[in-house]
């Protein structure tokens, strides 16, 4: 698998380093750069005149060299680029722009070309023209440029020479490690060309789709999947991605929305219909976006709730946690596609052919320990029958796996905003908010074809938690060498062999080990009393206490006994109930006369349900 590095090349981060081509083949202190010269050549052997280096920011500065023993068609030299390996302290990937100080006029050409080759088969991350380091207006990338071990010529259609009047970025490229490995490859006889075997460019904005969208006034959208294609000498179309200074754009309605030279679009009217198209030169660009405004958006209403009891996942009110995403888009099943808006400064999440989509916060998860309730705005913008189901299921992370629990809400409230606000105890089967990761949606009976969403956060309604009837997280580990310890039940030692746990001693105790969280403890239901077995005598003469662990919430007696053959016992009354787990070392002196060189047994009496953790000797 590829590491990528580098997805879009827009501009240059902090920490580049810029060489100067002063040693080139060609000596370039007496050459004075022509203004806005047709100079067609960027690399023939050696650099045009006035040419500058950029290294891109964590790239490997010294990626780029000149090779003069590795070149295409034997010629003096060609540009070569070490991509390293994945963790080299030089820098993550290779990458820079190659640029001139003075503009050049490309409008007399229609494609950048070049050959290249490489140590062995890879994709190029990025490679295109029109980095200048600063606007870079005029940019045009091919993302996954493949390359092998044969020299290839490679053409970079440009989409309308006639924009490249004043162009300063002559070639820029980005690649990471193949596979966490890097590699070698060369690119030689880089140069503008006016070619007559390229044709039938078409382009395209929106990736060709004519995409239809409910909208708002105040609603603002980036016109996004810009591209061209032309067709190859080789038959092949060549496709790429183009900056939107290459297109015209166009409202159908500017009343109901405007779009700028940019492709930002606003949404300014409403009710009414407005596409948005777009041209280069005069050749129509396939795509459009159909806005359909509804008039006024009604805000969903904003929370009051103090932000030191919120953990918000979506919402312009409280400061966000880290989120994955929010349309995890799983196929093959899911159909749910996402197109979120923002008006007036507020994100809204907007999703369309709703069957389900799930919001996934995992890096890290969240601890919801503190929170009491899940809220969220929803806005159902179509009529709907009244036995429409909207499902909620909330999944918590368990330490073996994960587990998911459901809320079902019926709604007929459309075209106004719901605010759903769910109690952790109406989640049928929730036991656990300790490692919370996902929230799905779920269109139960497919009653409902889309939805707005805002401010989805957990919060507490301060409203103190019921008390537990069951530990929620297991006994303290023992930190106690294992040299100094003899062990009856713990998961951190090793037990004495042969213990039973369940001698039938006609009790009414009903015993069962539960696990929490990995951690194995006994169970003692309904006690009366209850034995330990130890297989024969055991001498623990050279221990001074016995530890255990305990939790109870109803007990109100309980005592702990140690037996010796005789029988000889001795108990001690334990504190309960307890509010959490009790950890308690007792002196072994004070089971006196227990004969400690000859101990068979334990019990315990009392009554209640008892949890029981990390009974052992120490010293």
């Amino acid at each position: 698998m590829k590491t990528h590095f580098i997805k879009l090349l827009h501009y240059v981060p902090m920490g580049l380093l810029v060489l100067l081509f002063l040693s080139c083949e060609r000596d370039l202190e007496d050459l004075k750069p022509a203004e806005f010269a047709s100079n067609p050549e960027i690399f023939i052997d050696g650099f045009s005149a006035g040419l500058n280096y950029a290294a891109f920011g964590a790239s490997v500065p010294t990626a780029f060299d000149l090779d003069k023993a590795v070149s295409y068609n034997n010629t003096a030299a060609s540009m070569r680029f070490e991509v390293p390996d994945a963790g080299d302290p030089r820098g993550a990937y290779a990458g820079g722009s190659f640029f001139t100080e003075v503009p050049c006029d490309l409008s007399p050409y229609n494609a950048l070309t070049f050959w290249a080759k490489a140590t062995q088969a890879a994709d190029i991350d990025v490679v295109g023209f029109g980095n200048d380091l600063g606007e870079s207006k005029f940019q045009v990338t091919i993302l996954g440029l493949a390359v092998n071990t044969n020299w290839k010529k490679y053409i970079i259609p440009i989409p309308d020479p006639s924009k490249l009047t004043a162009e300063r970025g002559m070639f820029f490229y980005s690649e990471g490690p193949e596979d966490e490995k890097g590699y070698t490859f060369w690119i030689d006889e880089l140069k503008f060309e006016n070619l007559g075997t390229i044709a039938h460019k078409q382009f395209s904005i929106l990736n060709g789709e004519e995409n239809v969208e409910t909208a708002f006034v105040g609603v603002t959208k980036s016109i996004s999947g810009l591209s061209a294609s032309v067709n190859l000498p080789d038959g092949v179309n060549q496709k790429v991605f183009a900056a939107s200074a290459y297109f015209t754009f166009q409202s159908s309605d500017p009343s109901i929305a405007t779009v700028d030279a940019a492709g930002q679009v606003a949404v300014v009217g409403g009710p009414g219909t407005a596409a948005i198209t777009a041209k280069v030169g005069s050749e129509e660009a396939q795509g459009s976006l159909t806005l359909e405004s509804m008039g006024n958006f009604e805000q969903a209403p904003v929370p009051d709730k103090a932000p030191e009891d919120v953990i918000s996942l979506f919402s312009d009110t409280y400061s966000n946690v880290p989120v994955n995403y929010y349309n995890g888009y799983w196929a093959p099943y899911q159909t749910t596609l996402s197109a979120d808006f923002e008006v007036n400064g507020d994100h809204i999440l907007h999703y369309t052919d709703f069957n389900f989509v799930g919001v996934e916060f995992s890096s890290p998860t969240v601890d919801a320990t503190a929170m009491t309730h899940l809220y969220m705005d929803i806005y159902l913008p179509n009529a709907l029958p009244s036995n429409a189901q909207f499902k909620i299921e909330l999944v918590n992370q368990g330490a073996a796996a994960s587990a998911v629990y459901s809320k079902t809400i019926t709604t007929d409230q459309a075209q106004q905003w719901i605010s759903i606000d769910i109690p952790f105890a109406d989640f049928n089967g929730l036991t656990g908010t300790d490692k919370l990761f996902q929230i799905i949606f779920v269109n139960e009976n497919g009653a409902m074809s889309s939805f707005y969403a805002d401010n989805i956060f957990f919060y507490d309604d301060g409203t103190p938690p019921p008390p537990l009837t069951e530990p929620d997280v297991p006994a303290p580990t023992p930190t106690v060498a294992a040299v100094n310890v003899t062990s009856v039940y713990s998961d951190a030692y090793t037990a004495i062999a042969g213990t039973d746990f369940y001698p039938n001693w006609g009790q009414a105790t009903q015993v069962t080990e539960v696990e929490i969280q990995g951690n194995k403890m006994l169970k003692y239901a309904g006690l009366n009393y209850q034995g330990i077995q130890l297989a024969g005598g055991q001498n623990v003469s050279a221990m001074t206490h016995l530890h255990l662990d305990f939790w109870t919430a109803n007990s109100t007696a309980l005592n702990v006994f140690i037996i010796s053959t005789g029988p000889v016992e001795t108990g001690i009354a334990l504190s309960v109930p307890t509010t959490g787990w009790v950890s308690i070392d007792i002196p072994l002196s004070q089971f006196a006369p227990v004969n400690l060189n000859d101990v068979i047994q334990f019990k315990f009496d009392g009554n209640g349900d008892i949890y029981l953790d990390n009974i052992y000797f120490r010293k």
